[in-house]
């Protein structure tokens, strides 16, 4: 039985994770934390195999929650859980002691094929992180050309098609397990990033442009 501690700031999330992943048979969610700090505090009383940690949290955050997870229980397990997808923030965390990192899109059972990799003490990286990555090497060993960019993240890329798929708001940030705002802050972005003054404009732009499916 793997024994699982959840660590992340938005309470409707950790609560959707506990509900999914109670359901496997060899998973045992044993805690939950909204930010580091409450984490290393129940952690001597409440010991588990992985921690699913949110990297952006306030107060102690997820790399500096690795960092201290790696010094103070070094026998844990730490999978990153975050919808941040830069190159810079993976490699900090990985680099700082986490055995793997899965955005937030990723869905339920690479999830849990995540937590047993890592509980196992392999690496793991979810497969949208994995296929970027490698055609980042591709490109560079076999000087292949990039392909063309809408400029948008994959997160951006994916709540655009929600957007077009006429989805809400709030039904997006429960098909994400984000929260309301997170989403409005996203489409905020998109609509910066693309010149669009509303939804339609928003979604004809896309449509000329191939980036939806």
């Amino acid at each position: 039985m793997i024994r699982l501690f959840l660590v992340d700031d938005h309470a409707v999330l950790r609560h959707g994770l506990r509900a999914l992943l109670q359901q496997e048979p060899d998973l045992q969610v044993v805690g939950e934390a909204e930010n580091g700090e409450q984490l290393l505090a129940q952690l001597p009383t409440t010991p588990c195999d992985v921690v699913l940690l949110d990297l952006h949290m306030p107060g102690l955050d997820g790399l500096a929650t690795t960092q201290r997870l790696q010094a103070e229980f070094p026998e844990v397990r730490v999978l990153i859980l975050s919808m941040v997808d830069h190159p810079r923030s993976i490699g900090q965390v990985l680099g700082a002691g986490a055995s793997g990192y899965v955005l937030k899109n990723t869905g339920h059972d690479e999830l849990v094929v995540g937590v047993q990799a890592v509980a196992a003490g392999r690496r793991f990286l979810c497969s949208e992180l994995g296929l970027a990555m490698l055609e980042k090497v591709l490109v560079s060993v076999l000087e292949l050309p990039p392909q063309p960019t809408s400029g948008l993240s994959a997160r951006e890329h994916e709540i655009l098609q929600l957007v077009a798929d006429g989805l809400t708001t709030a039904q997006i940030a429960d098909k994400l397990f984000t929260s309301p705002r997170t989403v409005e802050t996203h489409r905020q972005n998109i609509m910066e990033k693309t010149g669009a003054k509303n939804t339609a404009a928003l979604v004809k732009i896309a449509v000329s442009k191939g980036w939806l499916t």
